[in-house]
């Protein structure tokens, strides 16, 4: 027999920094101590956009916040560049609230999360794991595993996805044996790729001025469909989704169904979800009239729940 011993790099599991803002309240005392909310951005976005602007405005109110790009996102490390792995990013959740209880004005028994669209879902799924989460806000949540398998609007069955979860896997077979990545668009890269008006305000608001940012190119890693497809953010909610939940969605967004399918699912005996009348799914990431809505119920939940 004969035998050699290898290295071998595990592009899914490399030291990572993450990129951050930190936001302190008006009259910032470093010898008092502060109840934080983790903010967690869309998928495909970073801390600049909505997943900043909403941690912004939290901290009006008293509260440190920390917006954060994604492992392998924005300015945080990591390669290959773009890696959306759900599981990473609901670690992400948990490595941010390890460097609050590091803070010494920060109440580390009073740590809310809260995250905007896929942000949201991982953040679910980061609370179902990590108790030092005490309660969970959410905006326009998607659960991007079921976004991936079911539909936008949740009419697609999980077999059909099935050629997604191969072509993650051969994607990794064509990283490994080429210096080009290949790619998926986690929004519509151009306006005439948007199958509908919802999502092409998705278009709008990565790649026009509405909010385009140079950090945030609107795609993944082709790769990340094979841990996306199986994903469920609210795995075993029913078990151990204790925390009190609010959960805020348009009136007419088309991914109501996926915080509609937490609430259902979680064990907690405080939650409640908030329509915002005339909201679709994006206007909730930076349209001022939604945002300050949003934030008119998170605020006062944030207050109670972490008192």
């Amino acid at each position: 027999m004969s035998q050699e011993k290898i290295s071998i790099k595990n592009t899914n599991a490399q030291e990572i920094t993450l990129s951050a803002i930190i936001n302190f309240p008006e009259g910032f005392d470093q010898n008092k101590k502060y109840p934080a909310v983790v903010v967690s951005h869309p998928g495909g976005g970073v801390k600049e956009q909505a997943a900043g602007l909403y941690a912004g405005k939290l901290a009006n109110h008293g509260f440190i916040t920390i917006a954060y790009d994604a492992s392998y996102q924005g300015e945080s490390t990591g390669e290959p560049r773009q890696l959306e792995n759900p599981y990473i990013r609901t670690e992400d959740v948990s490595a941010v609230i390890d460097y609050l209880t590091t803070l010494s004005y920060v109440d580390t028994d009073k740590i809310g999360a809260m995250g905007i669209c896929a942000g949201a879902g991982y953040t679910a799924n980061a609370a179902i794991n990590d108790h030092r989460i005490q309660a969970v806000g959410m905006v326009s949540a998607v659960n991007i595993g079921s976004m991936f398998r079911n539909g936008w609007e949740n009419n697609v069955k999980d077999a059909d996805a099935l050629p997604y979860l191969v072509a993650g896997s051969n994607a990794r077979t064509a990283d490994a044996g080429s210096a080009e990545i290949q790619t998926i668009p986690l929004a519509p890269m151009r306006e005439e790729d948007a199958p509908n008006e919802e999502l092409r305000e998705a278009w709008e608001y990565y790649h026009t001025d509405r909010c385009q940012y140079p950090t945030a190119p609107g795609f993944a890693t082709a790769r990340s469909l094979s841990q996306i497809i199986s994903y469920d953010a609210y795995n075993k909610a029913e078990a151990f989704f204790t925390q009190p939940l609010l959960a805020i969605v348009g009136s007419i967004a088309g991914s109501a169904w996926m915080s509609d399918d937490l609430i259902a699912r979680a064990a907690s005996v405080d939650k409640r979800k908030y329509i915002i009348e005339g909201a679709n799914h994006m206007s909730l990431y930076d349209r001022e009239n939604y945002v300050n809505e949003a934030i008119d119920q998170l605020v006062p939940f944030f207050q109670k729940k972490l008192a």
